[in-house]
């Protein structure tokens, strides 16, 4: 294959990667979400009743977190190497630190969950009513719905800038970002479902990348036939 032929399939493979690992974290992170609101009732001081009747959907719910974090990694990793050399140091730092913060307080709240659920399968009696479980749950509460989408927001206004910045995804998305980066930010903890916003703006982006990828894989066929040259599905 030429060189020039070469660097145009490594330029089209990047985005679809990034576009596919968006969505498929969004898809897991949004269907762990809504598993565990539909299981875990959002006072923090209640008494653990779902532990005897739906502890086996948190459970799923908690299985679901890795692979989306594993797709999230994946999906920050190929959005800087579509920036390219282009990227913002000061930006770019922001990106990758409050993205690998949102994983890490990610992990260990599904961690801090996992772990009431495996105590309370070992003492029943003794688990629920006491301070271990008060605590537990109340850290796990504290980390999701305040610092950890306090961090999905500071990455939304990283990536939208340096969206604007590159033109890696569209003008408009970016300044949805940082609409939607603000409520985050001056969001509390008493808001249902706030965690899902995160998540379906990623999806958008994602989406947005998948199309705009297809839009430059359709326009470079035409460029290749209308110069005389054979398309890459031609010459495979």
């Amino acid at each position: 294959m030429q060189p020039e032929a070469t660097l145009t399939s490594m330029r089209l493979r990047a985005p679809r990667a990034a576009a596919i690992a968006g969505i498929l974290f969004s898809i897991l992170l949004i269907s762990a979400v809504v598993l565990l609101r539909l299981s875990v009732p959002d006072d923090p001081l209640e008494a653990g009743a779902w532990l005897r009747t739906r502890a086996h959907i948190v459970e799923l719910a908690l299985y679901l977190v890795p692979f989306a974090g594993i797709a999230f990694l994946w999906f920050m990793g190929v959005l800087r190497d579509r920036m390219g050399e282009r990227e913002d140091r000061f930006f770019a730092t922001v990106f990758v630190g409050s993205g690998l913060l949102f994983l890490a307080m990610l992990f260990f709240s599904a961690a801090v969950a996992g772990g009431i659920i495996i105590a309370f399968a070992a003492a029943p009696e003794r688990l629920l009513g006491s301070g271990t479980f008060a605590l537990a749950r109340a850290i796990t509460y504290e980390i999701m719905n305040i610092y950890a989408i306090k961090m999905a927001g500071v990455f939304m206004i990283a990536t939208s800038t340096l969206a604007l910045r590159t033109g890696f995804f569209a003008r408009w998305i970016a300044l949805l970002g940082y609409a939607l980066a603000l409520l985050l930010l001056l969001s509390t903890r008493n808001i249902p479902g706030i965690l899902l916003v995160f998540p379906l703006w990623v999806l958008l982006v994602s989406l947005y990348i998948l199309v705009d990828d297809r839009r430059a894989r359709v326009s470079g066929e035409r460029a290749s036939i209308g110069e005389g040259r054979p398309s890459p599905t031609e010459s495979q």
